[in-house]
């Protein structure tokens, strides 16, 4: 395995290069992948950059799809049954022909790391990146005072603590999606492993939109995850004590072990994040690939990546630009985001009274921003019309 080389490593008179990506997570590795499956690209010379040597269990990824996508031999864990509580209403749904998968943060790097062996042109070093830029007709990358140079950039760092956006500025919604888990084993079989617990919106909302989700790996075993979207973190005691209440009064469970912990922030803003300018190139969150109404990211993340590589077959420009039904969605989620913000109505009745008046399968397709004019009118006349056509109106009429 092709491990993170030390960046005083890197040869003194290497410093060019065809693609540059800096930042080794979820986009910047998913891009190299898919670089890799074509035979005009995979011979780039390409290198990876990160402050990190990604050899550790530090986040879980959750997306659904009706097809085997190209991770799928990482796949931890799939469920074609989910449970959906709140106070309003609850069920359990099949969901075929969706399954709702997970990878494990340490499977995906080590898989993107042992596809890489044995391409020579692709090599991974530990930095971190100080500054971007362009410079002629390529882009450059600084890191410990060096300066190197590629054909394009892929750059999915965020060179600001997201944690300390404001709330909103210049007209844009800000929120932030901030979540930890636990992976539990209890002593007696309680999970069953047929079926994720997608949302669950029992718990106090003092916070904002709150909500865990609950998924079995064994019987013994599962992964708790308490999340909340809301403009301000908590104390690290508080989820906690939100994941200790919601172990012991919705999973009925007393003794168990904790074996391993996650915790993440992701940002919610209908922000309009750069695609990167001149032969810098954003990706993932940088590159505004996370959804903003709902923080969903691996699905969009590939969408992307499949984008980018189809330009560059083509030798046309890789900033990808959004299609007129994208606009669409950002409509939608900028909507949501303007209603959470102002409170205007709870997000655990908005999604109940989707889940409650419509398939499992076209609510899921809407959040994957792939539905159709005609079946999002139909999920928008599920909700409160007096609440979200005078905040679409809004947004549509923003800044006239």
């Amino acid at each position: 395995m092709p491990a993170f080389k030390l960046f005083n490593d890197l040869p003194q008179g290497e410093n060019e290069f065809d693609y540059i990506i800096t930042g080794a997570g979820c986009a910047g590795l998913s891009l190299l992948m898919h670089l890799l499956q074509q035979p005009l690209l995979r011979t780039k010379k390409i290198l990876v950059l990160d402050e990190n040597e990604k050899d550790k269990n530090d986040r879980t990824w959750c997306f659904w799809e009706t097809t085997p996508g190209l991770f799928e031999p990482i796949v931890h864990k799939s469920w074609q049954q989910i449970d959906f509580y709140s106070a309003h209403f609850s069920a359990r749904f099949d969901i075929v022909p969706y399954s709702y998968k997970m990878i494990r943060g340490l499977d995906f790097y080590n898989h993107v790391l042992q596809s890489s062996e044995g391409y020579s042109n692709v090599s991974f070093y530990k930095t971190k990146v100080e500054m971007l830029g362009n410079e002629g007709d390529k882009a450059f990358v600084v890191a410990e005072g060096r300066k190197l140079h590629a054909r394009y950039v892929f750059n999915s760092i965020l060179f600001e603590d997201i944690s300390q956006y404001p709330l909103k500025e210049g007209g844009f919604y800000y929120l932030l999606q901030h979540f930890k888990g636990w992976i539990i084993e209890t002593k007696d079989p309680v999970f069953e492993l047929q079926v994720a617990r997608f949302m669950d919106f029992r718990v106090p909302q003092d916070n904002g939109l709150t909500f865990v989700y609950t998924l079995p790996l064994n019987a013994n075993k599962a992964l708790v995850e308490y999340t909340l979207f809301s403009p301000a973190m908590l104390k690290q005691d508080e989820y906690d004590k939100g994941l200790r209440d919601y172990i012991a009064e919705y999973l009925n469970v007393a003794d168990y072990t904790i074996c391993e912990k996650e915790f993440g922030v992701i940002p919610m803003t209908n922000y309009p994040f750069s695609k990167g300018e001149g032969n810098i190139v954003s990706i993932g969150t940088a590159g505004g690939q996370t959804k903003s109404s709902s923080g969903y990211t691996f699905r969009f993340i590939q969408k992307h990546s499949a984008a980018i590589v189809a330009a560059l077959l083509k030798n046309e420009d890789p900033h990808i630009s959004k299609s007129l039904s994208q606009k669409r969605f950002d409509l939608y989620d900028s909507t949501l985001l303007q209603i959470l913000t102002q409170k205007k109505m709870t997000g655990d009745r908005i999604f109940a009274d989707m889940f409650k008046s419509n398939h499992p399968q076209l609510v899921l397709k809407f959040l994957d921003n792939e539905t159709s004019i005609t079946e999002e009118i139909k999920l928008m006349s599920s909700v409160s019309s007096a609440v979200f056509l005078p905040a679409a109106f809004k947004e549509m009429f923003k800044g006239i």
